[in-house]
């Protein structure tokens, strides 16, 4: 138990003395990113957090509906993105311009997301993961 309260701790999991935990996002996502690791079983995950196999799952339904960011991964190689480039009409061409100096706009087929110019890269680099995630 002691191992597992240090693991929860260095993750920034708060241990009250009556044994409630207070789990941070970041530490969430981890446990869910950590589900979606080829071989991994939730029961399994949700034993070495030491936490309810239903809770994991609630956790992944969080993460599945776009409460809960996970965490790019960490990959070896590179990942590349499609691009799609289609042709503007000349009467849109100008308010896009201008409208692209006002906020960073990523589209993934029906969605549409628009940030403000200073959002830091990180966090657009997990939205776009998070958009390319298969649904759990």
């Amino acid at each position: 138990m002691c191992a597992t309260n240090s693991f929860l701790k260095s993750l920034g999991v708060e241990i009250y003395a009556s044994g409630h935990r207070r789990w941070p996002d970041e530490a969430k996502a981890r446990a869910v990113a950590d589900t979606l690791e080829p071989g991994a079983t939730v029961n399994g995950v949700a034993a070495r957090y030491g936490v309810l196999p239903n809770q994991l799952s609630a956790w992944r339904r969080l993460a599945k509906q776009g409460k809960l960011v996970l965490p790019a991964a960490e990959l070896d190689e590179p990942v590349f993105a499609p691009l799609v480039v289609c042709d503007v009409p000349e009467e849109q061409l100008e308010p896009d311009i201008a409208a692209s100096e006002e906020v960073v706009r990523i589209v993934s087929g029906e969605v549409r997301i628009e940030l403000a110019p200073g959002t830091p890269a990180i966090r657009i680099a997990e939205i776009v993961h998070a958009l390319g995630a298969t649904p759990c």
